[in-house]
């Protein structure tokens, strides 16, 4: 639940009424951005997102007049680092969508800037590493994730490294791509998804230092929240969505999945949600929600209907 001292929570039609960014998106646009099942259109775009992407462009210029303000007092030569967007949330809640919705809009906002984004399951251990650690089984919990990797990769694009490179996760064969790589050269803004973008850092460390995580280096942060049950709910229909595609390509991890019944498909999709899903959200992920820069809260047609701005 959000913490209503540090947070100011809007319904949506008030939230609608907020100064917008001046980009849109055409409904084929926002077709192919959207994940399975989600029902996300212009309505949502024009009333959620388009003032969502306004308040980060209002962050970006800000979090830059900062950098350069500091720099001239220090200085140093002004150079501009990377703003860093997060986007944090369930499986199944519709935080790709998001992300994929909020780098559009900002890559076509005014200055045309270079959006690059990038998931977390690209630094996830590989099948191979998971099965010799035992944790095939904690597959997206906070420790089946190269998370010095992961640290690395975001320091160095925050500090202008250039051609930054990540390893490729397939959802298909469910396991990081042998010999292939994303590469990210110095981008104006990075968005990064994933479950876990929001954790804070391990105390003690096991140095007995401080830690730096990911988190820390995050300028604005989106946590997507839904009630567990609908989020459990929307995992079992992209699951009965993906036997018919993903499930049924032949070089598919699931690809057993395909010819499942409706009953045996759901009633395997819940004992998934029973033993990880669900217990990593409560543990590790819904925790986090807290630390987010703004809440969105789904309600059960999936539909976003508050938006909570942090104030502390």
């Amino acid at each position: 639940m959000t913490d209503t001292k540090r947070f100011v929570q809007l319904p949506r039609a008030s939230w609608a009424t907020l100064p917008a960014s001046s980009v849109d998106l055409d409904p084929a646009t926002i077709a192919r951005l959207r994940g399975i099942d989600d029902p996300t259109d212009e309505t949502d775009v024009r009333e959620v997102f388009r003032p969502l992407a306004e308040l980060m462009a209002r962050h970006a210029r800000n979090t830059g007049q900062l950098g350069r303000d500091t720099a001239d007092f220090l200085g140093f030569s002004a150079t501009q680092p990377p703003f860093i967007v997060g986007i944090a949330g369930s499986v199944a809640v519709g935080k790709s969508t998001v992300a994929r919705l909020v780098a559009e809009l900002l890559r076509r906002s005014p200055g045309l800037p270079k959006v690059d984004l990038i998931t977390t399951d690209s630094f996830l251990l590989s099948n191979a590493d998971l099965e010799t650690r035992g944790l095939i089984n904690r597959k997206g919990f906070p420790e089946s994730y190269d998370t010095a990797a992961l640290l690395q990769f975001v320091s160095d694009v925050k500090t202008g490294c250039p051609d930054v490179a990540t390893p490729v996760y397939s959802h298909i064969i469910y396991d990081i791509v042998p010999d292939q790589h994303t590469v990210v050269d110095r981008p104006d803004i990075l968005v990064l998804e994933g479950l876990n973008v929001l954790q804070p850092p391990p105390w003690p460390s096991p140095s007995c230092h401080p830690a730096l995580s990911v988190s820390d280096l995050i300028d604005f942060s989106i946590y997507v929240d839904a009630d567990e049950a609908n989020i459990r709910d929307w995992f079992i229909q992209r699951f009965l969505q993906l036997r018919s595609t993903a499930f049924s390509q032949p070089d598919s991890f699931f690809r057993q999945y395909a010819c499942l019944d409706d009953a045996t498909a759901v009633n395997l999709a819940q004992g998934v949600w029973d033993d990880i899903n669900g217990p990593n959200l409560r543990q590790y992920i819904a925790p986090t929600m807290q630390r987010a820069t703004v809440i969105l809260r789904k309600g059960a047609d999936h539909g976003v209907e508050s938006v909570s701005i942090r104030q502390v």
